[in-house]
């Protein structure tokens, strides 16, 4: 009987492979010759049964018996849909040519998900294009285990993080040179001390593939030198999926803590936003405690996402994706942070910090996509976004050197929520008239809302300043010691840009040899910025009688009883409340408004020389208007700016190019950056300076790229950039030693170079879909720059109002690390077509780099140099199930910023360290269930 059944199972097994047949061919590129076309995706239409092409535009399918529809496509290409009926046993062969939308890609269409993700297709992309350009994609971030996008970007070639923030370095240049746009269009910055928005806020999940343009584009804003980061959001294209995910983790530095400490107020979700008491002056209505809330640092993660598309007639077709996801993440530092260092390396404030800190992000999203017919499509996106950070620091020691605390034991908490919410709404539209006009538009909307609800400040000294170990009593040196300040900022967006393209000059083979692009884009944004501080002002007229403060009850002692009793008072910088406008809260408002209308010609002068020659104008206004406690006023600004462009590509041969770039740009100063408002921190402030005005850059770029094979490069650039009346922090002369920005001299000079590789080490391919890959990227950037220095400028230029007596004639700029190096191992293994495994290994290296110019004989603060180092491990045990392992941060490096020793008199002063700590190493574990 079991012969029987094993019979008839081999017979029924060979009748059913019997059944098999084959499609295969070979796809080329119109636009190259006809040559292979490699990575090109091939499906069957409405299944799951498809594949990519090799590297010599090959490809096979085994199907069924029956009638199907092939859909061949690739980025940028036009995508083909072939109805094909095939028999038993029959070998169909299907060719294909897939033809260009034009000379460059900028008429792409995207038509498939894995060929946007993909690092292959991304490479492909960046062989094609005339304009130099880098793209990180959904494989490469989720191979490398990247969780936002602040780090995904440091993954490329020249790009760091700021430490402690999501802002990022592009080859030395720091926030104020760089932009940030989603599918191409504008987003407000979610800081008052920032032009771009906080980059860690956008979970990877709703990611695509991430655009750097590091030289300028002509369609972008020319607010620009550094890079234009690009983020575009997922556009699903496939048959319906639903998947959900769920992860955990922690720190080692939160993890080894007897007890977790934050803030009274905040919820765990982040979604607090604690509003000014009625009556703040009249009486202590505050209803959250000074006192800390201990709570347990697991690290989690959750989120959900799904999409669909559906067909109507030969061309119509309407897709949804979307996505929800909720992470959180708790870490600790310990270290030093001191403050107001003179120039004989003394520090007046000398403290020991606690930093605990909670980190929570929530995103909604959703893509609509509607090709109307095969030459209109419209596009909706919307995006919901809630970042908050609770961060508890306590401070110990000496609070100042010749005065409070000078020989130690004073106490400073400050206990900060700070909460982010945008709003992100898009329409974008393509449209093509006939095979030579195309016409592309975009509209946005953006409001964004930051708040800071009551933040907490306690300064708690020894009642004899020069002893420690005397009673503690609340500080009275300062009126703002003990405060509860709130803060909010919005800023709304409304933003558009329309481009009108026509091709011309058709050569024999059909093909257009130029296109003619004109365009319009505008913004238009206000913004408006309130801050209200309550201080608890100790009353110094029984500053003996005051009664002794416990560190952990300071409720104890900020309560009504003691507001009764005249212990301290409840005022604001205006005054109490007996002053009529005290509760009116420092402002600064203002819009701003970009017009600009652009211009370009691309040409392909021979079958190796492509050029771009391009031309922007900007007309920009940029009023504020303010009321603090430093002063009140306006400041306009209104300037036009002229932009020329030239990019050229020419093809040494079929897998080499050398690319130029070359751009005039210009680097516009900040609201914060001239409003004059004190932004004040533990141990160090910041201030505006109204008479800030805009640098203006030159740029040039000359890359040699070599693409031995799909998914590899190789590439080398040389960069310059000249600027002219650049921008830098620097600290000002003043009694806390405040840092503000100025226009500090007449120009700067960097220079550079990058070296880009990506490389596989070996690759087996066996049947049954079984495959191994062993592959490494390494990154390095080297930059030089000087700038001179001119104090006279400076006094000349701010009126008298900033005196910065520059320690040095020239410097780097600030921001500026010499090299950067970036470099992973990756290695992937197929077991079947539903198991695999990736596991990835990545290191990063910054060098010293300016924070601050040294003024006054004080030397530069300066960042000092870090390594880090992470490991991913994925694994999926089937279609429906995935599991991950991560482990970042491995070297936990100190991460330290210094205040360089001067030289007075032949006499070298030590450097001093100013802020240091370690951040710990964080490990996780993630799985998700596809349905």
């Amino acid at each position: 009987m079991r012969l029987q059944f094993l019979l008839f199972t081999l017979l029924l097994s060979s009748f059913c492979f019997a059944q098999k047949a084959t499609v295969s061919g070979v796809i080329l590129d119109k636009e190259y010759d006809n040559e292979p076309l490699a990575f090109a995706n091939v499906m069957l239409k409405g299944t799951s049964n498809g594949t990519s092409t090799d590297e010599n535009g090959k490809y096979t399918l085994t199907v069924s018996p029956g009638s199907y529809t092939l859909v061949v496509g690739f980025l940028g290409y036009k995508s083909a849909e072939i109805p094909f009926t095939v028999k038993a046993n029959e070998k169909k062969v299907i060719n294909y040519t897939l033809e260009t939308e034009g000379v460059t890609l900028e008429d792409v269409v995207l038509t498939a998900t894995v060929t946007q993700e993909s690092v292959k297709a991304l490479l492909q992309e960046q062989q094609k294009a005339v304009e130099i350009k880098q793209s990180i994609g959904a494989e490469e971030i989720s191979n490398k285990g990247i969780s936002d996008v602040a780090a995904a970007v440091t993954k490329t070639t020249g790009i760091t993080k700021q430490e402690g923030s999501g802002s990022i370095y592009v080859r030395g240049l720091g926030d104020r040179y760089n932009s940030t746009t989603l599918n191409g269009l504008p987003l407000p910055s979610n800081d008052p001390t920032k032009k771009n928005i906080n980059l860690e806020i956008f979970s990877t999940d709703i990611v695509e593939y991430i655009g750097i343009d590091k030289t300028f584009n002509y369609k972008n804003y020319g607010d620009f030198a550094g890079a234009n980061v690009d983020i575009v959001s997922k556009n699903y294209k496939g048959d319906g999926t639903l998947e959900v995910g769920t992860g955990f983790g922690g720190n080692s530095n939160a993890m080894q803590q007897d007890k977790f400490y934050l803030q009274d107020g905040p919820s765990f979700h982040g979604f607090s936003n604690e509003p000014i008491p009625n009556d703040p002056l009249s009486a202590y209505n505050f209803s959250t405690s000074w006192d800390k809330q201990a709570a347990t640092p697991v690290n989690s993660s959750l989120y959900l996402r799904g999409g669909d598309s559906y067909s109507f007639g030969d061309y119509s077709k309407i897709s949804f994706f979307v996505n929800a996801s909720f992470d959180n993440a708790y870490t600790y530092k310990e270290g030093v942070r001191r403050g107001s260092v003179n120039a004989q390396s003394l520090a007046i404030k000398d403290l020991t910090r606690k930093a605990y800190d909670y980190q929570t992000n929530s995103n909604a999203m959703a893509n609509i996509n509607y090709r109307i017919n095969e030459n209109h499509s419209l596009r909706i996106n919307s995006m919901l976004i809630n970042s908050a950070s609770q961060n508890h620091e306590e401070f110990n020691g000496i609070i100042d050197a010749n005065g409070t605390a000078q020989n130690g034991g004073g106490f400073i908490r400050r206990s900060t929520f700070d909460r982010t919410y945008l709003l992100v709404n898009q329409l974008l539209g393509d449209h093509k008239f006939g095979e030579r006009i195309k016409l592309d538009w975009g509209l946005s909307y953006n409001s964004l809302t930051n708040v800071i609800p009551d933040r907490m400040q306690n300064t708690i000294v020894p009642i004899q300043f020069d002893d420690p170990n005397s009673r503690l009593v609340a500080s009275d040196i300062n009126q703002a010691d003990n405060h509860r300040y709130y803060q909010e900022m919005t800023d709304d967006e409304i933003a558009g840009n329309i481009n009108l393209s026509y091709k011309f000059g058709k050569n024999e083979d059909g093909n257009y040899k130029g296109k003619l692009i004109g365009g319009y884009s505008a913004r238009y944004k206000e913004i408006n910025f309130d801050a209200t501080q309550i201080n608890l002002a100790v009353t110094r007229s029984n500053f003996d009688s005051q009664p002794t403060v416990d560190l952990n009850n300071l409720d104890g002692y900020f309560n009504q009883s003691n507001l009764d009793a005249n212990f301290f008072k409840l005022r604001t910088f205006r005054g109490d409340v007996n002053t009529a406008n005290a509760l009116d809260p420092q402002n600064f408002n203002g819009q701003q408004i970009i017009s600009a209308g652009f211009g370009a010609i691309e040409y392909q002068f021979t079958p190796k020389l492509y050029v771009i020659g391009a031309f922007r104008s900007e007309f920009i206004i940029q009023d504020i208007f303010y009321d603090t406690s430093l002063k009140q006023g306006k400041t306009l600004f209104d300037t036009m700016e002229y932009l020329p462009s030239l990019s050229a590509k020419y093809e040494l041969n079929e897998k080499q190019n050398l690319k130029l770039a070359a751009s005039k740009t210009y680097t516009l100063p900040q609201y914060k950056e001239r409003a004059p408002f004190l932004f004040e921190q533990v141990g160090q402030s910041y201030q505006g300076n109204t008479n800030l005005y805009n640098s203006t850059d030159y740029n040039f770029d000359l890359k040699w790229e070599y693409f031995p094979k799909g998914g590899e490069v190789i590439s080398i650039t040389g960069f310059g950039k000249y600027i002219q009346n650049p921008i830098n922090e620097v600290i000002i002369a003043s009694a806390t030693n405040d840092i503000s920005w100025v226009n500090s001299g007449e120009k700067a000079v960097g220079i550079g170079a990058e070296l880009e590789i990506r490389k596989d080490i070996f690759s087996l391919e066996g049947s049954n879909d079984k495959k191994i890959n062993l592959s490494s990227g390494l990154n390095i950037s080297y930059l030089h720059t000087d700038q001179d220095l001119d104090s006279e400028k400076v006094f000349r230029e701010t009126n008298g109002t900033f005196t910065s007596f520059f320690t040095n004639k020239n410097s780097r700029l600030t921001g500026a690390s010499d090299l950067l190096v970036n470099a992973d191992v990756s290695y992937n293994q197929a077991f079947s077509s539903e198991q695999s495994l990736t596991a990835t290994l990545s290191g990063a290296y910054f060098s010293d780099r300016i924070y601050s110019l040294g003024s006054s004989l004080k030397g530069d603060l300066v960042d000092s140099e870090v390594i880090t180092l992470d490991f991913i491990l994925k694994f999926k045990l089937n279609k429906n199930i995935g599991f991950g392992i991560s482990a970042k941060n491995l070297t936990n490096p100190t991460i330290e910023r210094v205040q360089k020793g001067a030289t007075i008199e032949d006499v070298k002063y030590n450097d001093v360290v100013v802020d240091s700590y370690k951040k710990g190493r964080n490990f996780s574990f993630s799985m998700k269930y596809s349905f």
